[in-house]
């Protein structure tokens, strides 16, 4: 065997032990388990920084939720505190730009009128029930309208609110600041939510924060709508997030309570005219019988048993409105 012989040899000696290396390179991982730890130091990594997300977004979901709590709870402990309502506080919430005193005085008036009628109409009369008129009138009938001007006002404020809001939706949509929408809707909008929301403004420009605004307008018109405009807020101010998309929800949802209120005084109007129609017609009677022949019904209340009688019916009566009332007034 000549030189070239060998040397041809120990090249392809050579080139096999190269091949076999590469192979062996190539094969060593699935061989010797390398792969598959790496695969598995990949997946415990993937899985520990998976959980690592999911336990943080956990951690800021239950942040957020007792955020939210802890609102809530300050807002009811605010509003248990305030369950006394002054009679400035009342006349304030009717609309009326009266004094206290000025309020006494007129319910005295109402009194001492109520009482003279009945002393007019029917001077055969108890002493009493000219008395009992004077009381009902003095305490009675004003408060009863401060109540129906109140819940006028606040129905008003009820139908206009998610307009309101629509408002703010739209212009901090379009990057006007929070306090300038509010402007707006104290200028441009209809009473009584130019009237509050005036007030909530001028609070801001003497330094008053905007929770504590929000909490004396909830104190002003203290409705359920007001109140989730004020947790929203307050919600917004800790927490961050889209305002706009908050407050276009609670728009959408003042708006289904809107529809919800419209359709349940559709349902229960048939049932109200029969309550009134049936509350009514005692007195209608009376007062018919009393025009045709009063001597016949002027037995009722001159005489004991008469009086007796009067009593108990205005006692069952009482009781039958209170169940009629009970009955057709609805919660929602």
């Amino acid at each position: 065997m000549d030189s070239n012989d060998v040397m041809l040899v120990g090249m392809l000696a050579l080139a096999a032990l190269s091949a076999g290396v590469v192979v062996y390179l190539l094969l060593s991982p699935y061989l010797s388990g390398e792969l598959r730890t790496d695969k598995r130091i990949q997946a415990a990594t993937e899985n520990r920084v998976r959980r690592t997300a999911l336990k943080q977004q956990v951690e800021v979901a239950n942040s957020r939720r007792r955020q939210v709590a802890d609102t809530l709870k300050e807002l009811e402990d605010r509003q248990k505190q305030r369950e006394k309502v002054s009679l400035r506080l009342r006349l304030e919430r009717a609309g009326l730009d009266i004094e206290p005193r000025v309020f006494w005085i007129a319910s005295v008036i109402s009194g001492v009128v109520v009482g003279a009628i009945i002393w007019a109409m029917a001077p055969g009369l108890p002493i009493i029930v000219p008395l009992l008129g004077a009381f009902v009138g003095t305490l009675g009938l004003p408060r009863w309208l401060l109540a129906r001007l109140t819940k006028r006002r606040q129905y008003k404020f009820t139908d206009e609110f998610a307009n309101s809001i629509d408002v703010i939706v739209r212009g901090v949509k379009s990057g006007l600041p929070l306090v300038e929408c509010l402007n707006i809707i104290a200028r441009e909008s209809p009473q009584p939510i130019a009237g509050e929301f005036t007030e909530l403004v001028e609070q801001q420009r003497v330094g008053v924060p905007l929770a504590e605004a929000f909490d004396r307008m909830m104190v002003r018109m203290p409705l359920p709508e007001v109140r989730f405009f004020a947790i929203v807020l307050a919600i917004q101010q800790q927490a961050g997030g889209n305002l706009s998309e908050a407050l276009g929800n609670l728009s959408g949802v003042l708006r289904d309570r809107k529809r919800l209120q419209a359709k349940v005084r559709a349902l229960s109007a048939e049932a109200k005219a029969s309550a009134m129609v049936l509350g009514a017609l005692p007195f209608v009677v009376m007062a018919l019988v009393y025009i045709s022949t009063p001597s016949y019904i002027a037995l009722l209340w001159s005489t004991k048993f008469g009086q007796f009688l009067l009593a108990a019916a205005g006692f069952w009566m009482t009781c039958g409105v209170l169940v009629m009332r009970k009955m057709i007034n609805f919660k929602y």
